[in-house]
């Protein structure tokens, strides 16, 4: 009877261990849910895998793929840059947000100015020149999905008459090309936004279809 306890503690020790490893899995993966959801609104376009690699790396006191210096600069740069970023009024943050997650979408492609774009049909006529007028079909919204402007019917535009944006896609399109258009507001309606329909700081979302120029 006196080897009794000893056999419960032997039956006992591995539903403990067993217990601990559970919670130790749950702890890590808790910590990683945070970490991930600090990181996504800090860092949108993060490359998870060289995060995970760096954290693996540091964690297991191996060599690191960058010199202990050039880690240094970044992050106080990437600390500098949040600072900055905390001036801006809650509108201007939410823009780099939406701006950030566009640009890491698949064939998505930038022009000058931050102007994002996307192929939906590919357009084999020629390219319109600055002063020219071009003939459009095209659908706008802000960037929570609001429809504030539309045309069905071929419209009629001089390319100097028009936002930034417009102007710098344009003069990249093919005629017959419909692309999707992201215009970050600097190159739209800026600070100021547009009467009641654009608020200051607002991206827009754009398909537009080039038909011809002239």
């Amino acid at each position: 009877m006196r080897c009794l306890p000893l056999l419960l503690v032997a039956l006992t020790l591995p539903s403990l261990v067993l217990a601990e490893a559970k919670d130790n899995e749950a702890l890590s993966y808790s910590l990683g849910v945070r970490l991930g959801e600090r990181l996504r609104d800090e860092v949108p376009e993060l490359q998870l895998q060289a995060l995970l690699k760096g954290l693996q790396q540091a964690y297991r006191g191996e060599k690191l793929d960058l010199p202990a210096e050039q880690i240094e600069d970044l992050l106080a740069a990437h600390e500098a840059r949040l600072a900055s970023a905390t001036d801006d009024s809650p509108a201007q943050q939410a823009e780099r947000r939406f701006l950030a997650k566009e640009k890491a979408k698949p064939g998505t492609h930038e022009l000058p100015g931050g102007v994002l774009w996307r192929e939906l049909r590919a357009g084999q006529g020629p390219k319109p020149t600055a002063d020219q007028q071009v003939s459009v079909r095209y659908s706008g919204r802000l960037a929570d999905g609001t429809l504030f402007d539309e045309s069905q019917e071929p419209q009629w535009f001089r390319l100097d008459s028009l936002i930034a944006g417009w102007r710098t896609a344009l003069l990249a399109m093919p005629a017959g090309a419909r692309w999707q258009l992201v215009i970050p507001s600097a190159q739209a309606y800026g600070a100021e936004g547009a009467g009641d329909l654009i608020p200051p700081h607002a991206p827009l979302v754009f398909e537009v279809e080039l038909l011809k120029s002239r």
